[in-house]
């Protein structure tokens, strides 16, 4: 972080990590202005979506500080870019991550267009990830330091042009030292809870949310072996591995070869679309839950191109540990099978604390 002095913009979210984030950049001696970004407008409450207090508390930071804070609406920009796709993917029957793009479209392309429109040389976010740049000039794209929370799964889409023009203060630091230095400073939300939930959607109840948009038809839930065992409220709603809200919990089924004890709790498996059937099985470890490898397409690079065929390791979903594998062209072969593959959610590739980008996954 020994770079010259520059103008950075940084979003300013409300939380404590961009907060941190900006008060580091100031005290090293750039001029910083800070953009709070209002990314959404329907239905925008306090009861569930929080951005009055959020900009609030932006803009209290900001005083502190001793910074601008300048408030941008991206809302148009956000229901076209990304909330019609999730829209799309759900009623398709995937389970689609909406903050992935939200940062390659909004985040870190909407808002750092207009960072450059008023004379930024960088922007920084409060992302747990780092940045390394080569002697080619190439941009790496690294994990935060601290393994519990970082975030380079979500920021797998960056571009090298994208990837050039950001800073990630806070990658270097682990959160409890991001605490403490908000403390220590005296920033008015440094007791914040971090904030949780798909970024438009908030706290709210997210089946809810999703029935004012999707059409959905009821149908019937099926074990594998196709015998009924309830009613679901339409396919859009469930996700491969959910177990809760199933209503079928009290159900037990015997003498299943490969299922778990009379006991186990369902999980969903399969989305049936044709028929508009949930296929659910019984246990935890079931064979059905289980995938050796898988497909991926609208492949990201951090590099701009492909990487080799042959070993690294990977993720397919947020919070999960590194899973060894071998790529070849667009398919990811497991050393160990992977529970749940979801097609909709992103399979996110790693050379050791390297993030190489990543593509949509198709099929367990």
């Amino acid at each position: 972080m020994n770079s010259p002095k520059q103008r950075i913009v940084v979003g300013l979210s409300g939380g404590v990590d961009s907060a941190v984030s900006a008060a580091l950049l100031k005290r090293q001696g750039h001029e910083v202005l800070g953009i709070f970004m209002k990314n959404w407008e329907d239905d925008d409450d306090s009861e569930y979506c929080s951005s009055n207090v959020d900009f609030v508390d932006a803009a209290s930071v900001a005083e502190v500080i001793g910074i601008e804070i300048e408030h941008v609406n991206f809302a148009a920009e956000y229901k076209d870019r990304v909330f019609a796709s999730f829209l799309a993917e759900y009623q398709a029957g995937r389970t689609p991550n909406p903050d992935i793009l939200c940062n390659a479209e909004i985040k870190f392309k909407a808002f750092l267009d207009h960072a450059l429109r008023l004379g930024a040389d960088a922007i920084a976010t409060g992302h747990y990830a780092r940045r390394r740049v080569l002697s080619s000039g190439e941009s790496q794209l690294l994990k935060g330091l601290d393994p519990l929370k970082d975030q380079s799964y979500f920021l797998h889409r960056l571009t090298q042009a994208q990837l050039s023009k950001v800073l990630f203060p806070v990658g270097e630091l682990p959160k409890t030292e991001v605490r403490r230095l908000a403390l220590e400073w005296g920033l008015p939300n440094a007791r914040k809870k971090d904030s949780t939930g798909i970024c438009f959607i908030g706290e709210r109840p997210f089946r809810e949310f999703l029935n004012r948009y999707l059409n959905h038809e009821p149908g019937d839930i099926v074990d594998e072996r196709g015998r009924k065992l309830g009613r679901h409220v339409g396919l859009s709603f469930y996700t491969l591995g959910q177990r809760q809200g199933l209503g079928i919990g009290g159900v037990k089924e015997k003498g299943t070869p490969r299922g778990g004890g009379e006991h186990e709790p369902w999980f969903v498996a399969e989305k049936d679309l044709a028929r508009n059937r949930l296929v659910v099985v019984q246990g935890h470890g079931h064979p059905k839950l289980q995938s050796p490898a898988l497909r991926f397409a609208d492949a990201s690079w951090i590099s701009g191109h492909a990487p080799a065929d042959g070993r690294c390791a990977a993720k397919t979903r947020y919070r999960q540990s590194d899973a060894a594998c071998t790529l070849s062209g667009d398919r990811l072969s497991f050393d160990e099978p992977q529970w749940a593959v979801t097609p909709g959610q992103s399979a996110v590739l790693y050379d050791g604390e390297v993030c190489l980008g990543g593509g949509v996954i198709q099929a367990g």
